[in-house]
């Protein structure tokens, strides 16, 4: 990982620093610092003691979990303007996921005892962590909700909405690039096989389609019927 100390990048180009006085961005501009990761570089470890606070410049990060018996849980995929690594500087205790960069990524490390200072000085920062984790509960919550109540087929619709983009001209919304099936199996809890047949039917009932770069659902509305039928029972 190569780590430099561009003086040229500043905390208030950061989202989550977005607003804060220049007195306080001068400040601290000095106690952070600018990484850049390459492609399947491991950033944190599972069991980590480290408590730094990474913002995610540019590029995208996987957060995975390691269950007792070795098996790695895909968590979330981290892009640009959003972070990760508070909680270990909230609460001191070891890392619980390991987090790899997927593509070269531009980071800003922020030391915990800083990013707790930096609370401290800006307390709109305070309230806007909070929201950010309230929303995170919300989405485990639902997250953990389908991993209770879905099988693997409704998991999967789940996951293929949640991945795909705002809805094109025709209704249809694109998955970009085309997520690779062990991945969604790692995220959905399931096996590559089990998605992979799932995949196949929905492609054969043109459900979804292969496009250039690109999965395409061209019918989202059947999969968000199933899925409410399934959770409305």
């Amino acid at each position: 990982m190569n780590i430099s100390g561009d003086a040229r990048q500043s905390l208030a180009a950061i989202p989550f620093f977005a607003g804060v006085s220049p007195a306080v961005a001068e400040r601290y501009g000095p106690r952070v610092h600018w990484l850049t990761a390459a492609p399947d570089q491991l950033l944190v470890d599972f069991d980590d003691a480290s408590d730094d606070v990474f913002f995610v410049v540019f590029g995208t990060v996987r957060v995975a979990m390691r269950t007792p018996g070795g098996r790695e849980l895909i968590l979330d995929d981290i892009p640009a303007g959003r972070f990760f690594g508070e909680m270990a500087a909230i609460d001191g205790a070891p890392r619980s996921a390991a987090v790899t960069a997927l593509h070269r990524s531009r980071i800003c490390r922020v030391p915990g005892q800083v990013f707790m200072a930096l609370l401290a000085d800006a307390p709109e920062l305070s309230r806007r962590l909070m929201r950010v984790l309230v929303q995170r509960l919300r989405e485990a919550n639902g997250r953990m909700l389908e991993l209770t109540t879905l099988d693997i087929r409704h998991r999967l619709y789940a996951d293929l909405l949640r991945a795909a983009g705002p809805p094109m001209a025709n209704g249809a919304r694109a998955i970009s690039p085309p997520p690779v099936q062990q991945i969604i199996a790692s995220r959905i809890g399931a096996r590559r096989e089990a998605v992979s047949r799932e995949i196949a039917r929905l492609l054969r009932a043109g459900v979804l389609q292969r496009g250039r770069g690109a999965l395409i659902i061209s019918q989202p509305a059947i999969l968000q019927q199933a899925l409410d039928e399934m959770t409305s029972d």
